[in-house]
């Protein structure tokens, strides 16, 4: 009991933005079973990222962030964008191109926000809890509702287009490293926004973040107004092998 406790920072929040995502698919909501194994997914790329982060560490590529930020900004500025931007979106990617769009529920692009948001919402989870030996009961309660939308909005990017660009029939992989280097990019920026500017420039970063989620709230609610389908109408597609635009399960 005193263990549940001491998670509770991380519990609540986890089962409220669930709710939150859940209540936004409401239209064609997904299997609850396809998002629990998303969020354990997430999870599970949690360890991917610590096991990528051990690999750069086996090359001598892996380095302390809060060091450079003291010792090298602009080396700070490239290893936020180029490795941590990196691993984490990759990580949280992975589980997602290789297992979650190939569900037979996986039919309209809003899916794609829905479940990048879940496998998120399971990395920010254990990371909170690696975090929580650190923190006083405020700060763990304020990081644990803050964490999750973070590594949302990142990944509701490369959800939307990945899984826009597999049910429309357009090319994977440009899709995918488009996505990755764009997502990576802001989550880089934000990065060493928090990490080597002084406190007055966290509003920036809470700016960036504040952005692209009121960009995920309009595009929720158009895609809500669309006709339901794999694809978008006037979508521009690249045609499969059978000369049909868009992937079509009925």
């Amino acid at each position: 009991m005193r263990y549940i406790l001491y998670l509770l920072p991380v519990i609540l929040p986890v089962l409220f933005w669930a709710g939150y995502h859940y209540y936004k698919d409401r239209h064609l909501p997904e299997p609850i079973g396809h998002l629990l194994l998303a969020f354990v997914l997430g999870v599970g790329s949690f360890y991917l990222g610590i096991w990528m982060y051990q690999a750069l560490g086996v090359v001598h590529l892996r380095y302390d962030a809060y060091v450079l930020a003291e010792t090298n900004l602009p080396g700070l500025f490239a290893y936020a964008i180029l490795v941590i931007g990196v691993i984490e979106e990759l990580a949280k990617m992975i589980p997602f191109v290789l297992l979650v769009i190939h569900f037979k529920q996986f039919d309209e692009p809003i899916d794609g926000i829905i479940y990048a948001s879940f496998i998120a919402l399971g990395f920010s989870a254990v990371e909170n809890i690696q975090y929580l030996q650190f923190l006083t009961s405020a700060e763990a309660w304020a990081r644990g509702f803050a964490s999750p939308v973070i590594h949302i909005v990142f990944a509701s990017i490369w959800g939307y287009y990945i899984g826009r660009a597999y049910l429309c029939g357009r090319s994977l992989a440009r899709t995918i490293f488009a996505a990755l280097a764009f997502t990576a990019f802001l989550h880089g920026i934000y990065d060493f926004i928090v990490i080597a500017l002084p406190a007055p420039a966290l509003p920036v970063a809470a700016l960036l973040i504040v952005s692209i989620w009121i960009w995920r709230l309009r595009l929720i609610r158009d895609l809500h107004m669309l006709p339901a389908g794999p694809c978008p109408p006037n979508e521009d597609t690249t045609p499969d092998e059978t000369g049909d635009s868009c992937r079509n399960d009925d």
